[in-house]
């Protein structure tokens, strides 16, 4: 029964490490999840102990917030104003609307008319619209290790 848990474990695991990186699939979430899984099936003396859920729960948290921020970070870099970082928050909730590609184009598109509407001209509207899709995409990249951390901080605690 031992090896089922290992295996269900694995999976879910994996499914979550590519929900890093895939839009809507709360990647960390379902590692977190399956490391407690493995911790109340397993059993304490066949699995991790709780310091180890401790520190998956804080990378989990700190890869969710960066979710949340690493897009306006961006365009604030490149001089976002409040009326981008608006845009952009509207942009993002529309764009759940229209599935992946919305989830991808709503965001910039977002903060490109809202720069716009906030007396911007083109070329820094554009800018801001750029350090969105540059910080999104660093913030894809680091839930990606974060994943990485922490399946590899379950597999180093449990097999010890």
């Amino acid at each position: 029964m031992l090896v089922f848990w290992w295996v269900l474990t694995l999976l879910l695991m994996l499914a979550g490490l590519a929900g890093t990186v895939i839009p809507l699939i709360p990647g960390t979430i379902i590692i977190l999840g399956a490391a407690a899984l493995h911790h109340f099936a397993a059993g304490p003396a066949h699995s991790v102990d709780w310091p180890t859920l401790v520190i998956l729960t804080l990378l989990m948290l700190a890869a969710q917030a960066l979710d949340l921020v690493s897009g306006s970070i961006g365009a604030k870099w490149f001089g976002a104003t409040r009326w981008g970082a608006l845009g952009g928050i509207a942009g993002g909730i529309a764009g759940l609307f229209f599935g992946i590609p919305g989830i991808f184009i709503g965001p910039p598109a977002g903060v490109l008319i809202g720069e716009l509407l906030g007396g911007k001209g083109i070329l820094p509207a554009g800018r801001s619209t750029w350090g969105t899709l540059l910080g999104t995409t660093a913030g894809i990249f680091a839930k990606f290790l974060i994943g990485l951390v922490m399946i590899a901080w379950f597999l180093i605690a449990a097999i010890h």
